[in-house]
């Protein structure tokens, strides 16, 4: 018995059909986690934050995590790789906005962003993805086209983050410039930074600087250690399947005039919603 099974392997193994690895071709690379953890350090280790506050790497992890989620999602604007995290861990006094160009390396800016007066004073707290109550929502947005509104040049925001900040769109969260977002407000107000009704409001003298720069869906990742979001949040928790090729694209990939993104309103229904890349 056992010679016959050895020599019905032995014909099953000489009837296998094989496909061979051409030279030049490479076999498939699946990415561990010590493999993207390696990655992450890497990264952050090259940032030059010389002229920055310092950013947490723990927050630089998580909000990398999800930019190469949606990134290889094709949610993402692969021409302008700007990962732009907003800290609300650290006081509101404090420069706690970071925008991050990942093909330089570079901090292109870092500075005062605002929090919804209804999630806490010098330090955020509490946040919600409900109207009227004036809170941040927590979660990682994609940044779309601009318009001027009450504050001047504004840019939409596409929360993607389904029950933490899919209702940013329909609420009105927009990045603004604002006057309370100021060293001099803070000065004059009891030692506490202005607050918004929800929006990622950063210097009025920045704010054009801020919105040309991270437009046209890049991503936005407003980061809170709250133990639901962390549990739940889809994009944090997504296992990454593979690496960005790292070889910018901005002269070999044509420009996309248009992407549709989905997102998940306030009513639970899934819509479509067209940002413009220039």
């Amino acid at each position: 018995m056992k010679n016959l099974l050895l020599c019905l392997l032995m014909c099953f193994m000489a009837t296998a059909v094989y496909k061979p690895v051409n030279a030049g071709e490479t076999m498939p690379v699946i990415l561990t986690e010590r493999g993207l953890e390696k990655h992450i350090a890497y990264v952050f280790n090259h940032i030059d934050f010389s002229n920055s506050e310092c950013l947490s790497f723990d927050v630089f992890d998580k909000a990398y995590r999800g930019y190469l989620n949606l990134l290889n999602d094709g949610k993402l604007n692969d021409n302008k790789r700007i990962l732009t995290i907003c800290d609300l861990s650290v006081s509101a006094n404090k420069n706690r906005m970071w925008i991050i160009d990942l093909d330089t390396k570079k901090v292109l800016l870092n500075t005062l962003v605002a929090h919804g007066r209804g999630s806490g004073k010098e330090y955020a707290t509490s946040f919600s993805n409900r109207n009227n109550t004036h809170k941040t929502s927590l979660g990682f947005y994609i940044t779309g086209d601009t318009y001027d509104g009450d504050h001047g040049m504004s840019l939409h925001l596409y929360g993607m983050d389904a029950g933490f900040n899919s209702a940013a769109f329909d609420r009105g969260i927009v990045v603004h410039g604002a006057y309370y977002v100021s060293k001099q407000y803070i000065e004059n107000n009891e030692n506490c930074l202005g607050r918004s009704w929800g929006c990622p409001a950063v210097p009025a003298k920045l704010s054009d600087m801020v919105i040309n720069t991270i437009k046209d869906s890049t991503c936005l990742f407003i980061y809170y250690p709250e133990k639901r979001y962390m549990a739940r949040s889809h994009w944090l928790n997504k296992r990454v399947d593979h690496l960005p090729d790292t070889t910018p694209t901005k002269l070999s990939v044509p420009t996309i005039k248009e992407i549709t993104i989905e997102y998940v309103s306030a009513s639970g229904n899934v819509d479509s919603v067209k940002t413009v890349r220039q």
